[in-house]
């Protein structure tokens, strides 16, 4: 899968065309089919490639997923194409015109930067990776603003670009996904240092489950969402040291830190909101909270409260219709009285499993009805919350 060359060919771009839409369950078929007259290992390496772009489609759009060469990993780790454009677009707005891109993967980011106008210099000492980023620059025409090169990106000189960027690898094949920063490759204290040499900025994608404590000094630290899931932390140099924010994408809609103190506790009102991942991890919960006018319904539960429906980005909003404590055979009798059809299950601060509570109180549809249950506390009690999101 990591050998691009044959695919590279004008038989292999034929071949790749010919099984482009190809549905994995007719995959026999259609190689059988096509070994007759193409070899089996070409037939074998578009087949899998025709699937990595299926894959792609949700990250990088259908017109360049269809264009682009993937690895395995380079499906799973690369950025979304939303996320990275906007990364690019803070670092061209901070005068960057030249980018050291490392631990470049297939190039997702290095093509962001491209499009933005920034001159990349793409490296990766994976030869699978490097060879796709290579052809993904050529393939969307960018060849002439990325220079793509094999090598351990620590022994790169990166004096004559204007920023970095490193995306260091979080994921181990022996160990899986890394929670320790210094685990990282290279490790987040080397990527600190590179990023602290830069001449005017630097960004560093981290995991956004990051501890705060972790963040250094010299740092703005971002968090940021598209459409309500969390995708990455950047870690930014040159910018805002000391600074905290949540981005969410589309928009984007930027939310800064104040150094606000934790919001009051109150009795559960008529909304609920549930803030945006992106906002709990940057913990600026207290913001939405001054926001909205609002209160928390547990000092420990990042749920806001308000008996008045004010319009956010930063939260999603819930009119609450019943508020029970956690009694499943109760929840049952009231979703079987209101002939509720489809349950859907949230929890925070909760031991209960959403899917358990669904298995349990809806064992079958009672009609056409849709309700939210939160699982909670409330006030420290173990609380349920029904409701339904306002439109």
């Amino acid at each position: 899968m990591n050998d691009l060359a044959p695919l590279l060919t004008p038989e292999g771009r034929a071949l790749l065309d010919e099984v482009r839409d190809t549905d994995p369950a007719h995959e026999l078929a259609v190689a059988t089919r096509l070994r007759r007259d193409h070899p089996a290992e070409l037939v074998s390496a578009a087949l899998g490639q025709a699937r990595l772009r299926q894959r792609a489609v949700a990250k990088f759009g259908a017109e360049d997923a269809a264009r682009m060469f993937f690895t395995p990993n380079g499906v799973e780790q690369s950025t979304r194409r939303s996320v990275a454009a906007y990364r690019a677009e803070r670092l061209r707005a901070a005068g960057v015109g030249s980018v050291a891109d490392l631990c470049c993967g297939i190039g997702g980011d290095a093509i962001a930067l491209a499009r933005a106008g920034i001159r990349v210099l793409a490296v990766d000492r994976d030869p699978g990776a490097a060879a796709a980023a290579r052809a993904n620059a050529e393939a969307l025409g960018l060849a002439g603003l990325i220079e793509v090169r094999e090598a351990d990106v620590t022994e790169v000189d990166t004096s004559g670009y204007d920023a970095v960027f490193v995306d260091p690898a979080r994921r181990s094949s022996k160990r899986g996904r890394i929670f320790d920063p210094e685990a990282y490759s290279p490790p987040l204290s080397w990527a600190v240092r590179a990023a602290l040499g830069a001449s005017r900025a630097a960004a560093l994608k981290i995991a956004p489950g990051i501890p705060h404590e972790a963040v250094p000094a010299e740092a703005e630290a971002e968090w940021i969402s598209d459409g309500g899931d969390v995708k990455e932390a950047v870690l930014w140099f040159g910018t805002a040291p000391g600074t905290i924010r949540a981005t969410l994408l589309p928009g984007p809609h930027t939310l800064v830190s104040r150094g606000l103190p934790d919001p009051e506790v109150r009795p559960v009102g008529r909304y609920l909101y549930e803030p945006d991942g992106a906002v709990v991890r940057s913990h600026l919960v207290a913001e939405v909270a001054e926001m909205l006018d609002g209160g928390l319904i547990d000092p420990t539960i990042a749920y806001v409260t308000t008996d008045t429906l004010t319009p956010t980005p930063y939260a999603t909003a819930y009119e609450i219709t019943d508020r029970l404590p956690f009694n499943v055979k109760k929840l049952k009798a009231l979703l079987r009285e209101r002939e509720v059809g489809v349950l859907t299950v949230k929890k925070r601060g909760s031991a209960v499993e959403p899917e358990e509570l669904r298995r349990k109180a809806l064992p079958k549809p009672h009609g056409t009805a849709s309700v939210t249950v939160f699982l909670t506390r409330a006030a420290g009690a173990p609380t349920m919350l029904l409701g339904h999101p306002v439109r």
